[in-house]
């Protein structure tokens, strides 16, 4: 059963960090491309940031990049996210996905699997 878990959501200040984890089971981790996205209540889940499965090339969204970083370790099957100056902007439900190869996709399409979420309020 493929499995994604998020964890590291929180309540922080603007101009703080949180880093996001997101462990995954049951899949070939390391030949997938993992994504993060967001949503907010009424809107759509947003792309914010990609890494391919082996070559860890990444793609980050303009609204965050510069202050998120995505990364990856194969070895213990989780990706990532980490997130410096937070805005309250960035308010919203973080989830986790899992591509069906290695490349990336800025795209939900292109995603299989999806964690449950983790929530992330940034207060001003």
């Amino acid at each position: 059963q493929v499995q994604l878990v998020e964890s590291g959501g929180g309540l922080v200040q603007a101009g703080g960090s949180l880093r996001l984890s997101c462990a995954a089971s049951g899949l070939a981790f390391s030949s997938r491309a993992m994504g993060w996205f967001r949503q907010v209540p009424g809107k759509e889940r947003d792309f914010v940031t990609a890494i391919s499965g082996s070559s860890g090339f990444t793609k980050t969204a303009d609204s965050v990049k510069g202050r998120f970083t995505i990364s990856r370790d194969n070895a213990k099957n989780t990706v990532y996210l980490q997130m410096n100056s937070l805005k309250p902007e960035d308010t919203a439900v973080y989830y986790c996905a899992a591509a069906g190869g290695p490349r990336i996709s800025s795209e939900r399409n292109g995603y299989g699997t999806w964690g449950q979420g983790t929530q992330v309020t940034v207060s001003s």
